[in-house]
């Protein structure tokens, strides 16, 4: 039993550190310039959300579903989506902040991130084949026997990935930063 029901609805610069956000499910809603700043979001359901210029850093998604859910221009900092809701878990990140968040153990497949800072986040054992980081900052993010076949990494930039600690078939990169591949291993590019 859902406890309330949001079709279609546009939230507007709404702190919900100050107004408590209602449990439920939100269908195709839009959430504009909104802050959800370490709040409590857990048991919520976003289906064909959009969330743009809004601040999710330390807010708790614990068992929270985000099914086909976009981020854009979010502050999105230490946040664990590694306890959200894993069923048909689905979004896209374009020019946001994910700095310190994880996505540890997550099937997050062909998931696009667009312009985002990437730092220091967790992606040990994530499912990542498909996925896009396009113009993404990867400085000292976590990849630990993580799948990333078929990933595009050709305008990333500040990764280091073991190729022998995680699975790379058909990982596409550049010229550019091919030796973000190289570090671990010990091998170096002349």
């Amino acid at each position: 039993m859902i406890d309330n029901y949001f079709d279609n609805e546009e939230f507007i610069k709404i702190d919900f550190t100050t107004t408590q956000i209602k449990k439920g499910e939100y269908d195709q809603c839009r959430f504009l310039n909104c802050n959800f700043e370490g709040i409590h979001a857990s048991n919520i359901q976003f289906v064909e959300c959009e969330f743009i210029d809004c601040n999710f850093s330390n807010t708790i998604v614990k068992d929270t579903a985000f099914k086909d859910v976009i981020f854009e221009k979010c502050k999105i900092i230490g946040v664990k989506f590694n306890e959200v809701d894993p069923f048909l878990l689905q979004f896209q990140f374009t020019d946001c902040q994910l700095n310190l968040s994880s996505f540890y153990q997550l099937k997050i497949p062909n998931t696009p991130f667009v312009k985002c800072n990437l730092e220091e986040v967790d992606f040990a054992e994530t499912i990542l084949a498909n996925a896009l980081f396009d113009q993404s900052d990867l400085k000292n993010a976590i990849f630990d026997r993580t799948n990333l076949e078929k990933a595009d990494f050709r305008t990333a930039y500040n990764f280091n990935i073991n190729p022998e600690e995680n699975k790379l078939k058909g990982a596409r990169f550049s010229r550019n930063n091919i030796d973000g591949l190289l570090i671990d291993s010990g091998v170096l590019l002349e």
